[in-house]
């Protein structure tokens, strides 16, 4: 019967694969390392390699100069974690406006709408409703206007300088551009493409300190790793 194959586990019991080897916690905003498929979190190993270039669990060589751009988000490990430890995005997502408010910054829009999905979420359970599909689909695009309207206005801007420094190639007109610090270096690819009318994206490296940035880095990685003592 259902009952008979039902087998409760205890979190202790896989507490070793939703950890943080390096803080020892459970993983936030969890980031894997594409060589060998470990994961911690992405501030405990963006600053373990700004000294290292192997993984902290197994010691392989991620990469000899650019190790940073051989990590990337697991949003799957990290949705895993998140359903396992009950309270855990809650709280994470608390500490985080804490720490915005203490600095007298305005909280990211990302962080804002996972408080409010989670606080939804979470009162819906507690109160025993279940949506109807037709309330479902009405809040849903009610808001997706109120997101399309957005443009990422309520995100953490950066201002970037765009420079050319290839014979190859013609500078932008406008070089100075402000945009969401969610973007990522391949947003800016296509953007640069658009703009001079490449063929493909592809055909261009963004630099920052003479150091090829990978596609999937958003620009606050960059400020946060290339660029936070300048």
């Amino acid at each position: 019967t259902p009952k008979m194959l039902t087998r409760k586990i205890k979190l202790w019991d896989i507490n070793a694969h939703i950890t943080c080897r390096l803080c020892n916690g459970y993983l936030i905003d969890a980031t894997t390392v594409t060589e060998c498929l470990h994961t911690f979190c992405r501030s405990c190993l963006v600053k373990y390699l700004e000294e290292n270039n192997t993984c902290p669990t197994c010691r392989i060589v991620i990469h000899q100069s650019h190790p940073l751009q051989y990590i990337g988000h697991d949003r799957t490990m990290q949705d895993i974690v998140y359903k396992l430890v009950p309270g855990l995005q809650e709280a994470e997502m608390k500490k985080q406006r804490e720490f915005y408010h203490k600095l007298g910054m305005e909280v990211p829009g990302d962080i804002k709408g996972e408080t409010c999905s989670a606080k939804q979420h979470l009162d819906s359970h507690r109160n025993g409703e279940t949506k109807t599909d037709e309330n479902s689909n009405k809040e849903t695009s009610e808001e997706k206007q109120e997101e399309d309207n957005d443009y990422h206005r309520s995100d953490e801007q950066v201002s970037i300088c765009l420079e050319c420094n290839s014979s190859k190639l013609r500078g932008l007109k406008r070089k100075w551009i402000r945009c969401s610090a969610q973007a990522t270096v391949l947003h800016l690819k296509k953007f640069i493409a658009k703009k001079l009318n490449l063929s493909s994206f592809n055909e261009l490296d963004i630099l920052c300190n003479e150091e090829i940035l990978g596609k999937d880095h958003t620009l606050k990685f960059v400020v946060v790793t290339r660029w936070r003592f300048k």
